[in-house]
């Protein structure tokens, strides 16, 4: 009850007293490169423990750096795709904690020269187009993963993700609820997936998301106090944990409290949050430039050379496809919404003709299986040449819609060859007339109910006589020829 009459006066006291939420974003993602950023450790995600580590990313003594130039070409794609300046000249800077995970007691990382700064991307929002600011794009190495073993009592080091090379994405603070933060998300997740900079896979940690937050008073000009939430791993728990946050400080505010700008840790099963450390500032971590690395100098012709080879991105898609397919603006939002889809879409396009018909194939029977499936578009593993010939085998009558389904199914699966795969399993349409008129001729003998019910004016009754036909068929006869062969058939006398 007591709980109740505070939640009530929160909720009377919030409209009597109305509060802006200012949220800004910390997005790190681990780039799509084969090697670590400063050595030739494997990248691969899943790995036993400990197994892709060297000297350089264990932080042995007397080891130094090399810097991975795709590290520097992906974060030079992703800040040109998001509106961001190139710093030409920039450096790496040593940041210094100690945390069990961190073998070097110090990160490599940009601070004072980040290659990418004053960017941004423009979301759709309920209340119309909105651009959120990116304050800058910066290189840095992964730490490793602490592993706790709740039945030895003890935590575990991995060290394979430690050296994985990461950008962090850092936006200004112009989101105002967690509708924009999700936009903004699903936005630059996009985009990087469309670059082949990384998969973005949020629940193996290749993108995640700090949430800095804070509320003022409707109208204040000062931001509040901020406070950051770690440990996000899906859009709903990044969802969630800002309401949750958002209702925790209004709270303290009401209350006459202050909020601690303090780094937080969401329990998304709890729903709640809890203090982990107070919130550091650049100072505490005492950066200095990394003696061991040079500065990296971006040429006017390599910059040229990364923008002539940045890939048409989902807005650009969105208009061509309109134009050039002439596919309705819900088909296109969709297909367009997953690199994958996009990709099948226009190398099964490019080699059957039928944009129509490719997009049917895909918004029909793949979502359906996805869905199915729990599985993700980017998932998606057949191939776009065995879509064209199913789409192939059913637009020239080989085989009927009925069949191509149960072969999809196979397709979406193992990607099998459905041409091969119709052939063995005695799928073609049954186009003898003759064979028809004598299944069609039985199945009304067997029937006469069904029969009388037709002639007697309901036609429903037709329904079931041509379902009789396809299962005596095998399903392998073609629905209008079946339905055209008993209508002939019942009129006469």
């Amino acid at each position: 009850m007591n709980m109740f009459l505070r939640q009530q006066g929160r909720e009377e006291s919030e409209m009597a007293k109305q509060y802006e939420t200012v949220i800004g974003l910390e997005v790190h993602v681990e780039l799509a490169t084969k090697t670590k950023i400063f050595c030739g450790c494997s990248t691969a995600f899943g790995g036993a423990p400990n197994t892709h580590t060297c000297p350089v990313c264990t932080g042995m003594p007397g080891s130094l750096p090399v810097l991975n130039k795709k590290v520097v070409e992906l974060a030079m794609a992703v800040g040109l795709a998001t509106n961001c300046k190139i710093h030409q000249f920039c450096k790496f800077d040593r940041k210094n904690y100690f945390y069990p995970d961190n073998p070097q007691n110090y990160q490599i990382s940009q601070l004072y020269l980040p290659i990418c700064y004053e960017g941004g991307i423009e979301i759709e929002t309920p209340a119309g187009k909105k651009v959120v600011g990116i304050h800058e794009i910066h290189m840095e190495e992964d730490a490793g993963k602490l592993i706790h073993d709740e039945w030895e009592d003890c935590s575990l080091v991995d060290y394979n993700r430690s050296g994985v090379p990461l950008i962090e994405i850092v936006s200004e603070p112009d989101m105002r609820s967690a509708d924009e933060v999700i936009a903004y998300l699903d936005k630059l997740r996009l985009i990087i997936q469309y670059l082949g900079a990384s998969d973005c896979k949020l629940q193996e940690g290749s993108m995640r998301a700090d949430v800095n937050l804070s509320v003022r008073e409707a109208g204040a000009k000062e931001f509040g106090t901020r406070t950051e939430m770690k440990n996000l791993n899906s859009f709903k728990a990044i969802a969630r944990a800002i309401e949750g946050e958002r209702a925790r400080q209004i709270e303290l505010l009401e209350e006459g409290k202050k909020v601690i700008q303090e780094t937080r840790r969401w329990d998304d099963n709890k729903e709640s949050s809890y203090p982990m450390r107070s919130k550091e500032d650049a100072q505490d971590y005492r950066y200095f430039p990394d003696p061991d690395l040079v500065p990296v100098i971006i040429s006017d012709e390599w910059l040229e050379e990364i923008r002539s080879r940045q890939p048409e991105l989902r807005t650009e898609k969105l208009l061509r496809y309109k134009t050039e397919f002439d596919i309705p603006d819900y088909d296109a939002g969709i297909l367009t919404g997953s690199k994958r889809m996009a990709d099948i879409f226009e190398e099964t396009t490019a080699i059957c003709g039928k944009p129509k018909k490719v997009s049917n194939w895909l918004m029909g029977e793949t979502l359906r299986l996805l869905k199915e499936e729990g599985m993700e578009p980017e998932e998606l593993s057949f191939s776009p040449e065995n879509l064209a010939k199913l789409i192939g085998l059913t637009e020239d009558g080989t085989i009927n819609q009925t069949v191509a389904k149960e072969v999809f199914e196979k397709i979406f699966r193992e990607d099998i060859d459905p041409v091969v795969y119709v052939e063995e399993h005695g799928l073609k349409t049954v186009n003898d007339e003759g064979e028809l008129r004598r299944v069609v001729e039985e199945v009304i003998a067997n029937n006469p109910q069904s029969v009388s019910d037709y002639r007697g004016g309901k036609k429903k009754a037709l329904g079931f006589l041509v379902g009789q036909t396809m299962k005596a068929m095998k399903g392998k006869a073609d629905p209008g020829a079946v339905n055209r062969m008993l209508a002939e058939l019942l009129s006469e006398a």
